[in-house]
């Protein structure tokens, strides 16, 4: 009986933690078009997105203006804000390709070094930020989803991190503006 006890609770905790687990960025593999973050952010985008608390209620809206530009391996991707209660904010990326799938970044408001990874129609991209709530400032992790949709559209899923719990999420949608 206690055999069967154990067996049951180990079965137990096994599914609660594949239920529970994580996509991982290889499950991209096979998916198209492919992520080239050299290609598509590259020009003029626009941009716009939500915030959602943790209870997934909306908190704000928000528009972005993007002008994005490679050099070789280097990258700049300037990024103008404007949210629905009247602020406005820039962040200025600095990307670098490391290797054929793999970037990383910075900008005034990233916490060290953005490392990210695509796969297929993927890019798999984690990093601390600074954000001002109410006049105080707050570090928390950013874990980051983009999922090309076609040549000229990219959604972007993203969990706000506090202490290792979701406390909120961004969804944005990007698009390329017609040259």
């Amino acid at each position: 009986m206690k055999n069967t006890s154990m067996k049951i609770t180990m079965l137990f905790l096994f599914i609660c933690l594949t239920a529970c687990s994580s996509p991982q960025i290889s499950d991209y593999k096979e998916t198209t078009p492919d992520l080239v973050l050299e290609e598509f952010f590259n020009g003029n985008l626009s941009a716009y997105g939500m915030v959602l608390d943790r209870n997934g209620k909306l908190a704000r809206r928000f528009s972005v203006v993007l002008e994005a530009q490679w050099n070789g391996n280097k990258g700049t991707i300037n990024e103008w804000f404007d949210f629905d209660d009247g602020e406005k904010s820039t962040r200025v990326w600095q990307l670098t390709k490391e290797d054929e799938n793999t970037y990383s970044g910075t900008a005034g408001d990233v916490v060290g070094t953005a490392k990210g990874q695509t796969s297929g129609s993927a890019l798999y991209w984690k990093y601390d930020l600074l954000i001002k709530i109410d006049g105080t400032e707050y570090q928390v992790t950013l874990d980051d989803w983009m999922y090309l949709i076609d040549d000229n559209r990219l959604f972007n899923k993203t969990n706000i991190i506090k202490y290792g719990l979701k406390v909120g999420e961004i969804i944005i949608y990007i698009e390329k503006e017609a040259t």
